[in-house]
């Protein structure tokens, strides 16, 4: 598809005129298009299109999940360690909880400590509604049952800096995927450094 000279001559412009990333308009492949609250485990309330700007490795889970999130989370910590120490900093790690009403911010901070996560790590409570819109654009299948505990899809999703899904990888095992890693990889090589 062939872009209007016009529309290149505005983006050129954007991009000299210094115009902060997160001013400049979301591809319409963004998840980040969505309209959710979310409040970090600090209690820093925010937009989830805040989280635009750098390449991301994003899954949902709850606190009170003893199987899976457990998994996904040291999943998680093992793709990190699979990066150069640049690389790790380049790289924002998101966990979204599918259970805001109980994974409060202090529950949230509690796991994280409790998994020892790098502190960089974003724990996020969606907004009230916002759980299953977040679910919807990453594409992650739940069902709460009547003992608290909530089927879900254990995944990671890569988004580059822009909120495009990259790769996702299911998990199985607290062993990474090398195809994912290959793929954080080549997000952070494609993505200039501050």
């Amino acid at each position: 598809m062939k872009m209007p000279l016009s529309f290149l001559l505005f983006g050129l412009a954007l991009f000299q005129s210094g115009v902060p990333v997160a001013a400049q308009a979301l591809p319409g492949d963004s998840l980040y298009q969505l309209e959710a609250t979310v409040t970090d485990q600090d209690g820093n309330a925010g937009q989830w299109r805040d989280l635009r700007g750098t390449p991301r490795v994003m899954s949902m889970f709850y606190t009170n999940c003893h199987l899976m999130c457990p998994l996904i989370i040291e999943n998680g910590k093992a793709v990190q360690k699979q990066l150069t120490p640049s690389e790790r900093a380049r790289v924002g790690m998101v966990m979204i909880s599918l259970d805001p009403a109980r994974d409060t911010p202090q529950a949230l901070r509690e796991t994280a400590q409790r998994h020892r996560v790098p502190a960089q790590w974003r724990f996020l409570q969606p907004g009230a509604n916002d759980a299953r819109a977040i679910a919807s654009v990453l594409d992650v299948r739940y069902r709460p049952r009547e003992d608290g505990s909530i089927n879900h899809t254990s995944v990671l999703v890569l988004v580059d800096a822009d909120g495009r899904v990259l790769a996702r990888s299911e998990v199985a095992s607290a062993i990474p995927d090398p195809a994912f890693v290959a793929a954080v990889r080549t997000a952070l090589a494609a993505t200039p450094a501050h």
